[in-house]
């Protein structure tokens, strides 16, 4: 597959400026200071700001590199200020880099903001056809695609009236709806999808996944982990304007969610207390088939989740522990918990919840630590959120549920099942 998009070093400095604060400000203090910028960008009209305002240089963007295939969707994930807009910016010639260049190939549609592109005074109808030649589409073409723009973006009633009557929604739907139908052969989404309802949202990363399908590529930028990980196979992590991490959506979001942990397999709670008076939590790990703490378990080798607690009170009451399994994109997978009710005296204990090899899904999973009772009513002693993590890898060398099958097998589970073919 060729590269359609292609970035090299690419760097983006803004000049910041500050000014010193006064603790008081006179009217007599207003006007004089006035008069002196007056006078300086007048008489001085390229040196620094002087009089309590200093310059300072700011790099959204540091030496980004990157290339993204023909057909890849792509998540651009980070931290607000981390580069992410800036960067999408950058791609679609908006913003031009300090340093560094961007190659494309191919014809780009962007949605970075809400109403970009659009003139508030024409109508609906008016800013389709406008919208699609700033795309680079021909008339026939629009014309062509029109009547599908409209039935996406649901906004039939409101064609004719000028769209700064719009909501933000609308616009948003209109704006999508041009992108996305008029077929470019690069889609970049920023954000504002959060601004569509639900099921506009779902409509929109149904047209992204089918156009990844038809061999374009999209670009997504998302606080949503769980959106970017069910559209996107691969993600970037940037943080203060660099590349920390690029690979498989799963592994990166993992690693924004730890903050590049070394270790999230496990956790030591020795010296922090984590629990109610009652039982406290002391340390947490994951561990493969051999017994060892991982961060990585093959799709075919077992895995054990152990807690390790206390018990602070002889006469506590029966104990029960339970594990919380999360996807890397936010979703529950599922809930475990001992069956047993455990009378338990003071002490230390552990807990340990035995995993069968073929039956997570490849993929990145955080574990909850808890341990409830329930002689009483629910009581929660300690419940310790994605306070573990690890990956299931799929080495594709077997005939682990997918032969000669190259994508991503969707599902939390994946299990080998009993099959039977009989001739009729």
């Amino acid at each position: 597959m060729p590269s359609v998009i292609s970035a090299e070093n690419l760097s983006k400095k803004y000049i910041i400026g500050h000014q010193k604060r006064e603790r008081y400000t006179t009217l007599r203090d207003v006007l004089a200071n006035g008069a002196k910028r007056f006078t300086n960008k007048l008489f001085h009209p390229f040196a620094a700001r002087a009089n309590g305002h200093t310059l300072e240089e700011f790099w959204a963007l540091r030496d980004v590199g990157f290339d993204i295939q023909q057909g890849d969707r792509v998540g651009i994930i980070g931290r607000n200020g981390a580069g992410k807009s800036t960067l999408l910016k950058i791609l679609s010639r908006i913003t031009e880099p300090t340093s560094g260049q961007a190659r494309i190939c191919g014809r780009v549609a962007s949605l970075l903001e809400v109403g970009t592109g659009f003139h508030p005074e024409l109508s609906g109808r008016e800013n389709i056809y406008l919208n699609g030649a700033i795309l680079g589409m021909s008339k026939a073409e629009i014309m062509r695609k029109f009547d599908e723009i409209v039935a996406f973006a649901e906004v039939e009633r409101f064609l004719d009236t000028p769209v700064k009557h719009y909501s933000s929604g609308m616009y948003v739907r209109l704006a999508f709806a041009v992108a996305a139908n008029l077929e470019p052969e690069i889609l970049i989404v920023d954000e504002v999808l959060a601004v569509g309802d639900a099921q506009f949202q779902k409509k929109c990363l149904s047209k992204m996944e089918n156009a990844g399908k038809e061999g374009r590529t999209v670009i997504l930028v998302s606080h949503s982990m769980p959106t970017v990980t069910s559209l996107c196979g691969r993600a970037i992590l940037l943080e203060s304007g660099r590349v920390v991490k690029d690979g498989p959506t799963s592994e990166v979001v993992m690693h924004y969610y730890t903050s590049g942990q070394s270790s999230p397999a496990s956790a030591d709670f020795s010296n922090k207390y984590v629990g109610d008076g009652k039982v406290r939590l002391l340390k947490g790990g994951i561990k493969n088939g051999k017994g060892a703490v991982a961060l990585e378990v093959g799709i075919t080798e077992p895995l054990t989740v152990e807690m390790i607690f206390e018990v602070l009170h002889d006469d506590c009451v029966s104990l029960v522990p339970n594990f919380h399994f999360y996807t890397a994109g936010g979703e529950c997978a599922f809930v475990s918990h001992d069956t047993q009710k455990h009378p338990c005296q003071k002490g230390k204990f552990v807990s340990q919840c035995y995993i069968p090899a073929n039956f997570l899904n490849e993929g990145g999973y955080f574990v909850g630590l808890a341990v409830s009772s329930f002689d009483a009513g629910i009581e929660v002693h300690f419940y310790e959120k994605n306070c573990l993590s690890f990956n299931v890898v799929d080495s594709h060398n077997g005939m682990v549920g997918r032969p000669n099958h190259s994508h991503p097998i969707p599902g939390v589970v994946r299990p080998l099942l009993d099959w039977k073919l009989q001739i009729l």
